[in-house]
């Protein structure tokens, strides 16, 4: 009888200890035989709060992020502009924030617009490339513009060769889907990395059909000579990818719009930006 009573109380602490490791690894536990299919007392998954380790309230971080990346500024600048506003930030905190929130804010932009795109057929993308020195040591930025002169995808490499081309268009189709035309200029391994996606007959080169291409380099070039350059291929590739989409959000076409659209523009676009923290 006291056997039975030890067993019992033994498979009651070790099932209390399987459902512990259950809640706390989120329903997957190694070596116990658990799988996440398993039937049991499997909590709700919850969305965790990324700010949760900031004291600084999440509107000020956003705030942040939204000046350093929106205007051509260094971190000192927009520690100084904060402190107009009664904002008492370090210059450090800043660079935290935009190094690890920046690319939150912008895969949000990112999937929203990537989710409007595949439910309507494409239209003409330009492709070009830009040329950036890392170190000395030459680089390419490969760079996909819709009709709408909105950056898609920003990828960067070592080499200017097919590979490269054939990774940045399998990796920009995957995720606003097949474009009916695509322009780029005459270098070779343009045509030869459509041959093998199967859209040679959807590539169109020309004089001057890449304008929209060229002139979407400008507010990177300007954003690259305030940070005086770049160091690494990583930091070049993340910041591109986080300053694409706050531009395309915040890109209010002020030359083509009268004042009340433009106003509205803005207005409704920043409307969205604040909206990511309840989103």
């Amino acid at each position: 009888m006291n056997i039975t009573v030890m067993c019992f109380a033994l498979f009651d602490v070790f099932e209390l200890g399987r459902r512990r490791l259950w809640s706390a690894f989120g329903g997957i536990v190694s070596g116990t035989g658990l799988e996440a299919g398993d039937p049991g007392d499997q909590p709700p998954k919850m969305a965790k709060n990324p700010f949760r380790y900031f004291n600084t309230s999440p509107e000020i971080i956003q705030l942040g992020v939204l000046i350093y990346v929106r205007f051509p500024l260094p971190f000192r600048n927009v520690e100084d502009l904060l402190h107009e506003r009664g904002i008492d930030v370090c210059h450090e905190s800043v660079g935290l924030w935009v190094d690890r929130f920046g690319a939150h804010f912008a895969h949000k932009f990112r999937k929203r617009r990537s989710e409007s795109m595949r439910r309507r057929p494409q239209g003409r993308w330009h492709l070009d490339e830009v040329f950036v020195k890392i170190r000395g040591e030459r680089h390419y930025l490969l760079r996909a513009v819709d009709h709408e002169s909105e950056v898609l995808e920003s990828y960067v490499t070592k080499k200017r060769d097919k590979a490269a081309a054939l990774k940045f268009f399998r990796k920009a189709m995957k995720r606003y889907g097949n474009p009916h035309v695509v322009v780029t200029d005459k270098c070779p391994f343009y045509r030869a990395a459509m041959k093998v996606i199967g859209n040679e007959r959807r590539h169109e080169t020309g004089r001057h059909l890449n304008n929209s291409a060229e002139n979407s380099h400008l507010p990177f070039r300007r954003r690259e000579r305030a940070m005086a350059r770049f160091r690494r291929m990583r930091s070049l590739q993340k910041f591109v990818s986080i300053h694409a989409s706050v531009y395309n959000q915040l890109n209010f076409e002020r030359h083509i719009n009268i004042t009340v659209q433009f106003k509205q523009k803005r207005d409704a676009a920043l409307r969205e930006w604040r909206d990511l923290l309840v989103a």
